[in-house]
């Protein structure tokens, strides 16, 4: 009996010892429970694989138009309530319904339009010249890290400078002209494009330039076809913020090189109404220079960052 026990006790420390494997779930023999277990997990990584490709549920459309209309009412409506009791003065503090009515006199004899196109010609062809000087010089500071040391301080002091600093120098060089103009968009626009294109670089993980020399790609290889488009994201927030010291730009030129052969812009139309002291004209200019900077966004660059959210599996609007 002693013995029995000795062995049993031996047999039980050696499976302890050793325990034996687990079984291969591939080779337990097939039967309903085990099918059950299959189709569930198939259909698991089937919707796994639908929710990853189903772009990020969105808001209702309604609730996407009525709040911002709800806001701006809101805000309209503390706006009037300001001027009617706030104010004894309308000619100092018009309200909504004094600036709807001076906007549709300047729409009716055509200066509100005049400006508003003559702006945003100005706006969208600054911005062209400064795209097309800001991205070489950043793509060319990218790529040479002795230039970036070099000029890299220069573009960011430039980009920190205020543009309007620059309308006295351009209206000694060049008058009082459209160049006056467009050279201060330029000054204000190009930094802020270049060093939007570096700061993408910059957020480019290093592994994919280690892939791209693996893979063989030369150095231009890994540049154009690696780099760039990972760079893309903070590019595309270069351009956004370019475009925004453009729009800056531009309305200080505007507002301080009045006369001569420059054309009749939203900023000449705000210079105008301080003139006269109407205060209903300057309000209406700043709110035409506003909706022009949220069109240009709304119609422009959130349907491009979007589409390279889409393109990179992210969701569209997110946190919006």
């Amino acid at each position: 009996m002693t013995s029995a026990t000795a062995i049993a006790r031996e047999r039980a420390t050696a499976r302890a010892a050793n325990p034996a494997p687990d079984p291969d779930p591939a080779a337990l023999p097939a039967g309903p429970g085990s099918q059950a277990t299959t189709d569930s997990l198939g259909e698991l990584e089937a919707g796994l694989d639908n929710l990853q490709d189903a772009p990020a549920a969105s808001r209702p459309a309604a609730g996407r138009i009525l709040l911002p209309l709800g806001t701006l009412a809101a805000l309209l409506s503390l706006w009037q309530l300001a001027a009617w009791f706030g104010s004894p003065r309308t000619d100092l503090f018009p309200g909504p319904l004094e600036v709807l009515g001076t906007a549709g006199a300047l729409a009716a004899d055509g200066r509100l339009a005049e400006a508003v196109a003559t702006s945003l010609q100005r706006g969208v062809l600054g911005f062209a010249l400064a795209l097309a000087i800001g991205t070489p010089l950043g793509l060319l500071l990218s790529a040479s890290t002795t230039l970036r040391r070099g000029l890299g301080p220069l573009v960011s002091g430039l980009q920190v400078l205020p543009s309007v600093a620059w309308v006295p120098a351009a209206i000694i060089w060049f008058g009082l002209t459209d160049a006056t103009v467009f050279f201060v968009v330029l000054m204000g626009a190009t930094p802020s494009i270049a060093n939007g294109f570096l700061s993408g670089v910059d957020m480019v993980p290093p592994q994919y330039r280690r892939l791209g020399t693996v893979l063989g790609a030369s150095r231009t290889q890994q540049l154009l076809r690696i780099v760039l488009p990972a760079a893309l994201p903070g590019y595309l927030a270069g351009l956004k913020q370019g475009w925004a010291f453009s729009w800056r730009s531009l309305m200080a030129a505007e507002i301080i090189a009045v006369g001569g052969s420059i054309g009749f812009g939203l900023g000449s139309l705000l210079q105008q109404g301080r003139d006269l002291s109407q205060m209903a004209v300057v309000v209406a200019a700043i709110l035409a220079i506003l909706a022009v900077g949220i069109a240009v966004e709304l119609l422009v660059f959130t349907p491009l960052e979007r589409r390279l959210l889409h393109r990179r599996g992210l969701a569209p609007g997110a946190g919006r």
